[in-house]
């Protein structure tokens, strides 16, 4: 059915897949709701540095079409598995951090995170509090979002970095 070249682009592909999911991973948590620049050109850096892995010297529609059906694939049976072994979703995902608690930084949380105390006060304010010895709980979750939780205020969860808001004048 498939070509032995066909054979070497689904398992490039995987292995590629593979390795960045590891290489992410151990870079670093780092948020994903929101990509900075930085983290913009990187991923685009990387993606085309990997496709030559992938595909060889096949630039056909089909080899790329082999390339992407087996990413998608990859990602689809990896969430399957992640959602049915928790340790698994832990290990490749990481846990979410307290980062205050009663109104106490959690600083070595707070390294562990990479979040500096300034970003962690936006975090407050966004959520409508003032300051953080108001804040009952604050916890950085495994997809970059901060959750805030005090008495006062309705709870939200927002982002680390939130883009940057056009303001239409015309309205």
């Amino acid at each position: 059915m498939f070509s032995n070249q066909y054979v070497n682009i689904i398992i490039s592909s995987v292995s590629v897949y593979i390795f960045i999911i590891i290489a992410i991973r151990i870079s670093g948590r780092k948020e994903l709701t929101q990509l900075s620049v930085i983290d913009l050109v990187f991923i685009l850096l990387i993606s085309n540095a990997v496709q030559n892995a992938m595909v060889g010297q096949n630039t056909s529609l089909a080899g790329g079409l082999v390339a992407a059906g087996t990413l998608f694939l990859v990602n689809f049976i990896l969430k399957e598995i992640m959602y049915r072994f928790s340790k698994l979703s832990k290990l490749i995902q990481g846990e979410e951090l307290m980062l205050i608690y009663n109104g106490v930084l959690n600083k070595p949380n707070l390294k562990k995170a990479k979040l500096s105390i300034d970003e962690i006060e936006e975090a407050v304010r966004e959520h409508g509090v003032s300051k953080i010895t108001d804040v009952n709980l604050a916890v950085l979750e495994v997809d970059g979002n901060i959750s805030v939780l005090s008495d006062n205020y309705n709870h939200k969860s927002v982002k680390r970095r939130k883009a940057h808001k056009t303001i239409n004048k015309n309205t």
